[in-house]
């Protein structure tokens, strides 16, 4: 018998999906993702970009709290192999306040989930058939399943510079979201370097310039590819300095204070400098993770999925919803696309009700 909806993801947007589809009595399933090495460095393991940050600053209803005070409410809230799984996060500062965590917010979101009755299974989703219905998921190493809706919430990784000092300073003073860390106190009155020439760089960079003492900007060429006007207010910004034809060779740092500085290598000769800096912002690009749609759905020019009707989550095939990044190459946020995951499952129940496959 088919599934009355399929939700691929585990993000804020799946797992948000979820819970309304849940209460929904839809009885959704959920492919949260497989646990593998291919995942971990891609960045696509199961709970979503934000199981990948340290603190969640701007995610409402989680203001600072004693880190003892999330201690206890997750383990009240998860089940105990769960918890576990956070037990690393409460050993130090127990009193100190602090945000959420985005592993910690992520765990409760998914148990909200299963509350309601979401059935879950650790795999990826590897192909599907939208070509016939019901829909046809083929996962990784589960049996194959049939929906009657699907929700597709996979996200977007963000692209980053593929070194390895880079990998080991994530969430260290490594980030890819200015708006999720800038405000963050390791990063506060602190020289700050943002990599890219894009309109995103040059947003990403302004944005910080309200956080940091000055924000190096390191293109690997001699002008930005950003649009003018974007180009004029970062070149105005007292704040900014423009490192031209130069790329990250290395993020310099420890274990004890994270990044402490980068190494930058020329594009036009061998020479390279040090550059001291407490935080280095990846703004080349994010990739949305939609390969496994072997383009049966319509997407946009930067290989986000489409939606295709004004204020809804409908795509270009009836009975299919995108919801979250994967779909939202502009906001990119946790709440944005909580809201969307709400808006999806909202969607795939009134049109499961329209099409009399509800009951």
């Amino acid at each position: 018998m088919a599934e009355k909806v399929v939700i691929i993801g585990s993000g804020p947007a799946g797992w948000t999906a979820a819970i309304y589809a849940a209460r929904a009595n839809l009885e959704p399933l959920v492919f949260e993702g497989a646990i593998s090495e291919e995942n971990k460095l891609k960045g696509t393991l199961p709970l979503g970009q934000l199981a990948l940050t340290t603190e969640v600053e701007n995610f409402p209803g989680f203001p600072h709290s004693e880190g003892l005070a999330f201690a206890l409410f997750s383990r009240s809230a998860l089940l105990p192999g769960r918890f576990e799984s956070l037990k690393h996060q409460y050993e130090k500062g127990p009193f100190e306040k602090r945000a959420v965590y985005g592993p910690e917010l992520m765990e409760l979101m998914r148990q909200q989930s299963i509350n309601f009755g979401t059935r879950i299974v650790t795999d990826d989703i590897t192909s599907i058939d939208l070509k016939q219905h019901p829909f046809l998921l083929t996962p990784l190493e589960s049996p194959p399943v049939e929906a009657l809706a699907v929700i597709i919430a996979t996200g977007a990784r963000a692209n980053y510079l593929g070194i390895e000092s880079e990998e080991r300073f994530k969430n260290r003073g490594v980030s890819a979201c200015a708006v999720c860390d800038g405000a963050l106190p390791r990063f506060r009155n602190k020289p700050l370097v943002v990599v890219g020439g894009g309109d995103s760089a040059i947003e990403e960079g302004t944005y910080l310039t309200k956080f940091a003492s000055t924000v190096n900007l390191v293109h690997r060429r001699d002008q930005l590819r950003a649009s003018k006007i974007m180009q004029q207010r970062a070149l105005s910004n007292p704040k900014v300095t423009m490192k031209w034809n130069r790329v990250v060779s290395e993020v310099l740092g420890n274990d004890k204070d994270g990044v402490t500085g980068v190494r930058l290598k020329s594009t036009l000769d061998n020479s390279t400098e040090e550059l001291a800096c407490t935080g280095m912002f990846c703004a080349i690009g994010h990739t949305p993770n939609t390969d496994f749609l072997k383009g049966q759905l319509e997407l946009d020019e930067k290989g986000y999925i489409r939606w295709t009707t004004l204020n809804r989550t409908y795509t270009s095939i009836e009975g299919v919803f995108a919801s979250g990044d994967v779909a939202d190459n502009y906001f990119r946020q946790a709440v944005t696309a909580a809201g969307t995951g709400c808006m999806a499952a909202l969607d795939a129940e009134r049109w499961l009700a329209a099409k009399g496959f509800a009951h």
